[in-house]
């Protein structure tokens, strides 16, 4: 009877201990972070196809925003078309107007006054000084983001968006690419040192 009793015990404790372990394994798998690397890689490669078609784009930087990424988590990535290297990256806000209430999914917009993100590729335009400073004007060269420029979708910096990531969402913008001050900084010169024209992708 004692036999059974112990026996019966072990089996119960055998059975927590499987599932807790295979609960933890489960948190720690790396699906994410291996599609948003698997991701900004075909960005990547698709980017260096444009850019080497045309002589008018630089072929040795460009910016790839992954909006997949919480916006609390750095997803702004400033990359090596050259060397295939990451040079930076930081946090950047999408538009109030692609959140869906669901946490994690975002929905986008080509449409004026819709407040929302638009996907695709941008060639970085002329800088000019706006509501919350220095920006730049964005051409989308897309379908799904052609009207950007009518929108007055630019890449621009605001004080309230932190430097370091963070578990929260970070504040939203009107459609535009927001990033934080000092990273803008980093953006900023990259961008006036160029020669040629940057191209920015926003991915999903």
């Amino acid at each position: 009877m004692k036999k059974s009793i112990f026996f019966l015990i072990f089996i119960g404790v055998f059975c927590v201990s499987f599932k807790c372990i295979h609960k933890e394994e489960n948190i720690k798998l790396p699906s994410s972070k291996s599609s948003s690397k698997e991701k900004l890689t075909n960005q990547i490669n698709e980017v260096k196809k444009f850019v080497n078609a045309s002589s008018k784009y630089n072929t040795e930087v460009g910016f790839f925003i992954d909006m997949g990424i919480a916006s609390g988590k750095k997803r702004f990535f400033i990359y090596d078309l050259k060397n295939d290297k990451l040079i930076n990256k930081g946090l950047v806000g999408h538009g109030s107007g692609s959140e869906t209430g669901i946490p994690g999914k975002l929905k986008f917009s080509n449409v004026k006054n819709s407040l929302s993100t638009s996907l695709g590729k941008y060639s970085i335009g002329y800088s000019y000084n706006g509501t919350f400073g220095k920006a730049y004007k964005l051409y989308g060269l897309d379908k799904t983001n052609d009207n950007a420029f009518d929108r007055n979708v630019v890449l621009h910096k605001y004080k309230d968006v932190p430097f370091e990531e963070q578990i929260n969402p970070i504040c939203n913008s009107y459609g535009c690419p927001m990033v934080n001050e000092k990273f803008f900084g980093v953006v900023e010169d990259i961008i006036d040192n160029s020669k040629k024209k940057i191209i920015l992708v926003i991915y999903y």
